[in-house]
């Protein structure tokens, strides 16, 4: 599936009232990190079609990093069901990924 791009706009359509899990992955254009982790939530979503990911660029959408409490990027929140139930700071490895998920 591929990834979207998630804004103010439309974060309550696609995250909150998804039918699906939604994989929230906030990043920067300027951020090292976020480039090194942006490919492999790139291969989560076209390995777990069952979940929603999506990308907000927090220069863009600065009122959804402040809503979700986001200082450091890259930060991926996981929601089921409309609720932030799993959250990870930093670069992780894509296992560390899956279990946000399959927790």
């Amino acid at each position: 599936m591929a990834v979207l791009e998630i804004t103010e706009q439309n974060f309550e359509a696609e995250v909150l009232n998804s039918d699906k899990p939604v994989l929230i992955d906030f990043w920067a254009s300027w951020c090292m990190p976020c480039k090194m982790l942006s490919p492999v939530v790139d291969e989560v979503a076209e390995e777990y079609p069952a979940v929603k990911v999506g990308k907000i660029n927090v220069d863009e959408q600065g009122g959804l990093a402040q809503q979700f409490a986001v200082a450091s990027i890259p930060t991926l929140l996981f929601f089921k069901g409309g609720k932030l139930v799993n959250q990870s700071v930093g670069v992780v490895p894509k296992d560390a990924i899956v279990k946000l998920i399959e927790q």
